[in-house]
């Protein structure tokens, strides 16, 4: 609630500060073409028309309550000189109601919001009737009571509105954010497990998928060593140690820093060696990325190897590593059975997720050309 009261403040004060101006500058007007003004009342009012302009301005810049205090005492200062010096002239009658009904009635706005405020605000009302009415005619005072009545609470429902505009205003923003909050927590969920998903495709589903064919083409001790691996992942996953966004953009695995690619990429080569695939490496080695875009790159480049293995029937891929001041490049080609890419299941997670997802997920893009019995190449791009 405090914070909703910060924030209908100001457009309070601001709308009473541009009222009251309005006001009081047009009863300095009408006082002066009047052209039939008692000199003491020339020599005093006139300063103290500024004096109203300054306050109003000061009361649209702070909540002080000094400057309410200095608002009433100018403006029934101004009231009580003009009641005196007033005539049977129109000019000076219409300057004192512009003053009365207006200029001092603006601080209204302000008044309502709180009961000390209210408390204050009916108190300068009946002192304002109290200070103009005498000057007036019957018919005038009539007039006058009239114009104080309609003014001021024109005023008080100005300034009701505008409490009230905010508070919804703020409700709906509060709406949505809470939905803006839910929509963003399911998408890192579902961005986790995806992740998860894929790491677990790579590595684990990778290696029951050996199991499951006895290990043929994969040394026994390669394949404890994966095995072993795997382990640590499956741990690493029940202590939350894997990649998981704790927010958008933000990822627990590893520190955000530079690592050079080649180390991996040297070990990529032998762990596929292990396995039985000859991998031929092209182009440049020692290369530097940043570690979420790298850690991509070579989960993405792994997982294509893997595919070779699996799925080309041959026992040889080359790739291809090339680099610019704008990203990496690295092309993966085999001459093995190839595939239709239209006929690849929307279900299966090794090209979908574990490569063009993951490459596309850190601003890359990846390109897969195939056909039936002419190989496959693959083009993995990433940015620095």
């Amino acid at each position: 609630m405090s914070s909703v009261k910060r924030h209908i403040e100001p457009l309070l004060r601001t709308a009473a500060w541009l009222e009251g101006a309005v006001f009081t500058v047009s009863s300095l007007a009408c006082f002066a073409i009047s052209g039939d003004i008692p000199l003491f009342a020339l020599v005093s009012v006139i300063p103290l028309y500024f004096v109203m302009l300054v306050s109003y301005f000061m009361m649209g810049r702070s909540s002080a309550v000094l400057w309410l205090i200095v608002t009433t005492v100018v403006g029934f200062s101004i009231s009580a000189l003009l009641s005196l010096a007033i005539t049977a002239n129109p000019s000076n009658i219409g300057a004192l109601l512009l003053l009365c009904g207006g200029g001092i009635g603006a601080m209204a706005i302000v008044l309502q919001s709180s009961r000390a405020g209210r408390y204050y605000l009916v108190a300068i009302f009946v002192l304002n009737i109290v200070i103009t009415l005498p000057a007036m005619s019957v018919d005038g005072a009539a007039q006058a009571l009239t114009i104080f009545i309609v003014s001021w609470s024109v005023n008080v429902t100005v300034g009701i509105w505008i409490t009230d505009s905010v508070r919804r205003a703020r409700n709906r923003i509060a709406r949505l954010g809470t939905a803006h909050q839910a929509e963003r927590s399911a998408s890192e969920l579902e961005a986790q497990r995806r992740q998860s998903a894929r790491l677990l495709h790579d590595t684990v589903l990778a290696t029951l998928t050996l199991l499951a064919h006895s290990g043929v083409g994969a040394d026994p001790d390669a394949l404890r060593v994966q095995a072993g691996e795997d382990a640590v992942l499956l741990r690493q996953l029940r202590l939350g140690e894997t990649p998981s966004p704790r927010s958008s953009g933000g990822y627990t695995m590893q520190p955000d820093e530079v690592a050079v690619v080649g180390q991996s990429i040297r070990s990529l080569q032998q762990r596929f060696q292990r396995r039985g695939l000859t991998v031929h490496w092209h182009g440049d080695g020692d290369i530097t990325l940043p570690q979420t875009v790298r850690s991509a790159f070579l989960l993405s480049l792994g997982e294509c190897l893997e595919n070779v293995r699996r799925h080309s029937g041959v026992d040889s891929a080359d790739v291809t590593i090339s680099q610019d001041a704008a990203g990496v490049r690295a092309m993966v080609t085999d001459s093995g059975v190839g595939f239709d890419t239209d006929d690849v299941e929307r279900g299966r997670l090794g090209i979908a997720e574990s490569v063009v997802a993951r490459i596309r997920d850190v601003g890359g893009n990846a390109r897969i050309f195939s056909a039936p019995g002419a190989g496959t190449t693959v083009v993995l791009e990433v940015p620095r």
